[in-house]
């Protein structure tokens, strides 16, 4: 399997723990990441709010470059790539005088888009392309006695006609692939709601609040960790997580992981392998309890 690979920033910067486990877990599955060259900014779903054009030309680029690998798909690891990068598809494949404007902007580039690649997201690629027997049979360590919430990020859900990969409002992917691991999926209340990154400025009180929520939520429910295919959402619920905690009497203390860094467990690797230490919640001593026994 080989896709053209849009790692997007975060990766390469607050969230390099998810690019390590990411091409780790690719390379155990056989699957051939191409990461794009000379690739930019999704724009982050902020954006098209300024120049809407501007924001479907940078990912018709984006997409160009993909395109040009002669792969059938591109591949991210984060919802909001993957929600923009669809976004600016869908607009271009629509929309022949838009997608003309925009190639007239790429020319001088060297660039044309021709809208013969499909964006997924790997979480999506796991289940429609390498498959969950075929995932199973490469598990070397059942997360039996892990109990994971599973929390999806608006952005991989929303809006359905963009993403439409599953019911946006009873998705089973992630539930899905934990079975496969072995693990335990736990109901919590939260499990669709905003992680809140992208308002944390503008309504830092608000998202302090929501954040808590999100923690305390699978705490409740009695999750070991919170497992999260987004790194704004992981985050914004591990990286916050102190500050939340100023605002509730109870304990929100939830280790947050990245989804490659669970299948990166099951599939036999250390959690310093998968560069889990990097985060502000120490997942370690869960980890130690219920899967490194």
């Amino acid at each position: 399997m080989r896709y053209a690979f849009f790692p997007g920033c975060t990766l390469e910067s607050a969230a390099e723990e998810l690019m390590i486990s990411t091409m780790k877990v690719a390379e155990a599955l056989g699957i051939e990441l191409i990461e794009l060259k000379g690739w930019t900014c999704c724009g982050a779903s902020h954006i098209q709010d300024v120049d809407d054009f501007l924001a479907t030309s940078i990912n018709a680029r984006n997409i160009a470059l993909g395109e040009k690998l002669g792969v059938s798909k591109i591949i991210t690891v984060c919802n909001t790539c993957t929600l923009m990068l669809r976004t600016a598809k869908a607009k271009l494949d629509q929309n022949k005088n838009l997608r003309a404007m925009v190639n007239e902007g790429l020319r001088s580039t060297g660039m044309q888009y021709k809208g013969n690649v499909e964006v997924t997201h790997l979480l999506w690629a796991l289940i429609e392309d390498y498959g969950l027997d075929r995932l199973k049979e490469k598990v070397k360590r059942p997360l039996t006695g892990l109990k994971v919430a599973n929390f999806y990020g608006c952005h991989i859900l929303m809006p359905p006609k963009i993403m439409g990969f599953e019911n946006h409002m009873n998705p089973q992917s992630m539930e899905m692939i934990a079975e496969v691991l072995g693990a335990e999926s736990v109901k919590f209340d939260q499990r669709l709601a905003c992680c809140g990154f992208h308002a944390v400025f503008p309504a830092e009180k608000e998202v302090m609040k929501l954040t808590g929520m999100n923690c305390l939520s699978p705490k409740a429910s009695g999750a070991d960790c919170l497992i999260t295919p987004c790194p704004l959402c992981q985050m914004q619920l591990d990286a916050y997580q102190p500050d939340a905690q100023k605002g509730f009497s109870k304990d929100i203390t939830m280790p947050v992981l990245h989804l490659p860094q669970l299948i990166g467990l099951a599939l036999g690797f250390s959690p310093q392998e998968l560069a889990i230490q990097r985060h502000v919640v120490d997942a370690i001593p869960v980890l130690t309890e219920n899967v490194l026994v």
